[in-house]
Order: structure tokens, then C-alpha cells, then sequence
């Protein structure tokens, strides 16, 4: 065994002991002391001994600290689907998703068919002004070709510090155009909206960041002062949404609800265990609410859809939810790095858990393929949508029966 591998067997052990010590309890529990340094020294020479192999048989050289960073990496996504240890770029990135906001030049890219296309420019972004548009194809970045197979590589070139300038070769009609621009604060939308008829608006959600309450907002805002008064009856589009920040869907949840738990959360330590409640105030002031939902809906999707439901104040239409039921914590670590732990398991306002069960429509729609679109500048389509034609044709019906009441 090298001398640096028992230097980081000494380091590894030391760590282990140092833990079953702190945790340990009383004097009385000695013998259970005992046992566990035991195990941790058994173990944390197993693991060295791993090592110490793997450096000096595997196929090609490994270094300690990627051998290292392996085992921690394997030892938190062993516990479950969803836990995670993230380096300082996987961070950086998840950062980026809950923030709604980077600094970079505003596109939304995807690898199609073995090249980096654009799916759309953010508007008002730098890439928007200097005229890159939806289906060119990003070949370089600063002369240095792309690889379709490392998105992420492509996307973290484009990113960088504010101000500073970039060059991007895109092709079109086998034309190669240079774009040049400087990189800007980018704020990331997570909201679409659009009046469906006169009287309904259509919203969608394509994932919660600590923006998505206010942006859901200003939208249905901006639909009533189209409408010139308060919308008769509202879709809110949460197909296809993974989700993203709790305390966004418990916001998100709250706009629609005057009273009643949202969600609530068990966990094993005290910050892993909390009730969240509604406050008085409905921006729609009590007008029918039909929340779309697929498989492809999952997490902060399903506590919203779940806590409309429960509360009788949407009806859910679509296919059953994804059922992830458990809530993640990102806890930063030392060098930029962090690992993403899950930490409660949470429950609707009835008291159920949706963990690998997911939320049952009221209304059950099979989805049309290719709805809805992925990217939130694609409009609706209300004569191949079925889900979506489904909650129209739900609105009309309640407008129809209202007016005979009357």
C-alpha cells in the first residue's frame, strides 16, 4: 500500500472515529463505542484497500482525489434516487435554476440529431439582439467548435462574467454567421401566458424558482388587463414541470387559496419538519381553475396540484402525476461544491403521501404527443391539445350551468 494511500486511510479513519465519538451518547454505552470504532476502522480500511487496488490495476492511471470524489459521490446517490453530491459546476448550475436568473447571453439550447440548435433567443437578451434566432446552429463559441455531446460544456462557455465579450459562429442555410456580444444578467422566465377566449386566460409553469410566485402573478395580471376586468376562468399548465423550490410552490399555492394547510413536511431534524398555510386573498377571486397535469409533473408540480385538489379549488384534468414525495435540501460544502440530501417526506393537506403514487386527475385526458411544447415561446394549440381542449370545453360547461342558475 502506497504511503499515500495510508496517509488518506489515517485521514479517512481519523474522520470515522471522530464521528462514532461525537455521536456516541454516554459512558454507559462503552462497549457500543467500542464495536463501532471497530467497524469504522474495519471499514475505513476497506475502502482504502479499494483504492490502493483500483490505483494499481485499473486499465488507465486515476488520480486520489477523482478515486475520492468518486466514493462520495457513490455513497450519497446510493441512499436514493434523488440525492446527490454536485462539484462546483453541477452547483453553480443548480444555483442557476432556483435563482431564475445567470449571467451569460440569453439561449436556450438543445442537442438535435448530433448538433447544438437553438430553441429560442430570451427576449430582450444579448443573443436576441444581435439576431440569433430559433433553429440556428451553434458550431463555435470564442472560434473553439462545440461538442453536441457535452451540452453542458457548450453552455458553461457561454456563461462567464458580466460585460465581458463573446463570440458565437451559428450556421444558417449552410451560411456561417459571427455573432458578437457581451454578456449580460439574464433573468430566466418561468411563466408563459395567453388569453385563450375573451373570458379565459392560460398560464404555464414550466418550473418553480424563487421567482415563479411573483412572475404567476404579474401574468394573471397582465391577462385581466387584457380582459378588462377579472378572468372567468383560468388554466394553469403544469405539465411537464420537475419542479424546483418548495417555498415556491407553497407561494404559487397560495395565490389561489384564501385558507388551509398546503403542504406539510417530516423529517428527522427540526428544520426538516414545518406545516405551511395559506393567507387570505385569491387573485381570481374564487373563478374557475383547471390545473393541467402529466407524468412528466413531479415534485413543487404535485404539492400545488395536491393542495388545489384537496381543497376542492381547482379540478385537476390530465394523466397521474409523477409521484415524488420527498423534499431535498442543498447543503453547500468547502470549495464551491455542495451535495443536494433528502432531508423530509411531505404530505398534502389531507395527510397523504403521493410518494410513488403521484396526484390523480379529477378529469383523466391522455396527452397528445408533442404537448406541450417544451419551450415557454411556443404558443397553445387548441384544436390538437387534448388535455387543454378537455379544460376549455370544462370552463364553457361551468359558464353554461352558472348563467341557468342565475
Amino acid at each position: 500500500m502506497s504511503l499515500k494511500t495510508r496517509a488518506i486511510l489515517v485521514l479517512v479513519i481519523g474522520t470515522v472515529m471522530g464521528l462514532s465519538l461525537s455521536l456516541g451518547g454516554s459512558l454507559l454505552a462503552g462497549r457500543q463505542h467500542l464495536d463501532n470504532d471497530e467497524l469504522a476502522w474495519d471499514q475505513a480500511r476497506q475502502l482504502a484497500e479499494v483504492m490502493d487496488r483500483v490505483k494499481r490495476d485499473y486499465v488507465e492511471p486515476i488520480d486520489d482525489s477523482v478515486l475520492l470524489e468518486s466514493a462520495i459521490r457513490g455513497m450519497v446517490a446510493d441512499l436514493d434516487p434523488h440525492s446527490e453530491y454536485l462539484d462546483a459546476d453541477e452547483y453553480r448550475d443548480i444555483r442557476i435554476s432556483t435563482t431564475g436568473s445567470y449571467t451569460g447571453v440569453g439561449i436556450e439550447v438543445s442537442e438535435v440529431d448530433g448538433v447544438v440548435q437553438v430553441i429560442s433567443p430570451i427576449a430582450g437578451s444579448p443573443a436576441a439582439r444581435s439576431g440569433i434566432r430559433s433553429g440556428d446552429l451553434i458550431v463555435a463559441v470564442d472560434g473553439v467548435s462545440v461538442d453536441a455531446e457535452n451540452l453542458q460544456d457548450t453552455i458553461g462557455r457561454m456563461r462567464g462574467r458580466r460585460g465581458s465579450q463573446i463570440s458565437i459562429t451559428v450556421m444558417r442555410d449552410e451560411e456561417a454567421i459571427i455573432h458578437e456580444m457581451r454578456r449580460e444578467l439574464i433573468r430566466v422566465a418561468s411563466v408563459h401566458q395567453q388569453i385563450l377566449e375573451p373570458d379565459y386566460g392560460y398560464v404555464r409553469v414550466n418550473q418553480f424558482s424563487e421567482t415563479t410566485a411573483r412572475e404567476l402573478g404579474r401574468a394573471i395580471d397582465t391577462l385581466q388587463d387584457e380582459k378588462g376586468g377579472l378572468l372567468d376562468g383560468l388554466v394553469l399548465d403544469l405539465r411537464n414541470n420537475p419542479g424546483g423550490v418548495l417555498e415556491a410552490a407553497v407561494d404559487v399555492s397560495d395565490l389561489f387559496l384564501d385558507t388551509g394547510v398546503i403542504v406539510s413536511a417530516e423529517g428527522r431534524t427540526s428544520d426538516s419538519r414545518f406545516t405551511r398555510s395559506a393567507h387570505r386573498g385569491d387573485v381570481l377571486d374564487g373563478a374557475e381553475l383547471i390545473v393541467l397535469v402529466n407524468n412528466g409533473s413531479a415534485s413543487a408540480s404535485e404539492i400545488v396540484a395536491g393542495a388545489l385538489q384537496d381543497h376542492g379549488r381547482a379540478t385537476i384534468v390530465g394523466t397521474a402525476t409523477f409521484g415524488k414525495g420527498l423534499v431535498q435540501t442543498v447543503m453547500p460544502l468547502s470549495r464551491g461544491r455542495a451535495i443536494k440530501l433528502t432531508t423530509s417526506r411531505y404530505f398534502t393537506p389531507s395527510g397523504d403521501s403521493i410518494h410513488e403514487t403521484g396526484i390523480t386527475p379529477d378529469i383523466y385526458v391522455e396527452g397528445t404527443p408533442g404537448f406541450p411544447d417544451l419551450s415557454l415561446a411556443g404558443s397553445v394549440d387548441r384544436e390538437r391539445d387534448a388535455q387543454l381542449l378537455a379544460a376549455l370545453e370544462r370552463l364553457q360547461h361551468r359558464q353554461v350551468m352558472q348563467s341557468r342558475a342565475q
